[in-house]
């Protein structure tokens, strides 16, 4: 009976460690900081998204909130959820990206620049550990597929391997 009981707690204190763990979200200027501190390893993950988007809401609570996403995104990356349509003006490599009026919603030039003048949300986007442009992903992305892209940089994967056969696309 006691062996019965201290298996049944261990195993609830484990699963309240894996549903407590969530993604360190860090500001722009918190992750261009953190990558200019000495001995930085960790590459830069940016989650564009809008207030109005309701494919974004539903990757923050489906995917993000997810205990293995979060541990292994937090392992390896800065993470930074950016407002494709943020106001606040940004500085990065000596420039000052500004929000942009247009319609009846603007977008914020830094974002725009991330996404290489897509301007899709939700689109997450990878940058190695001098903030220098990976890769964007368009699009939802559920966990199972999301972990695999993460994993291709996080892991370095892309320094050796293409895309194709590293996800199996093609075959």
């Amino acid at each position: 009976m006691k062996m019965r009981t201290i298996t049944f707690s261990f195993f609830a204190l484990f699963t309240c460690i894996l549903s407590a763990q969530q993604v360190d979200w860090h500001t722009w200027e918190d992750a261009v900081a953190l990558t200019q501190n000495e001995g930085n390893t960790k590459k830069v993950f940016v989650d564009v998204y809008t207030d109005w988007c309701g494919w974004c809401k539903k990757m923050d609570k489906d995917t993000f909130q997810n205990p293995e996403v979060a541990a292994y995104m937090n392992d390896n990356f800065i993470m930074v959820k950016m407002d494709g349509e943020g106001k606040e003006p940004l500085d990065f490599n000596g420039r000052t990206f500004k929000y942009i009026p247009s319609g009846k919603r603007g977008y914020h030039e830094l974002a725009a620049a991330l996404l290489q003048g897509r301007l899709s949300y939700p689109t997450v986007v990878f940058l190695d550990e001098d903030m220098k442009m990976l890769s964007p992903v368009p699009g939802y992305q559920k966990v199972g597929p999301f972990l695999q892209i993460a994993r291709y940089f996080g892991d370095d994967i892309y320094k050796t391997q293409d895309w194709k056969s590293y996800s199996g696309v093609g075959k």
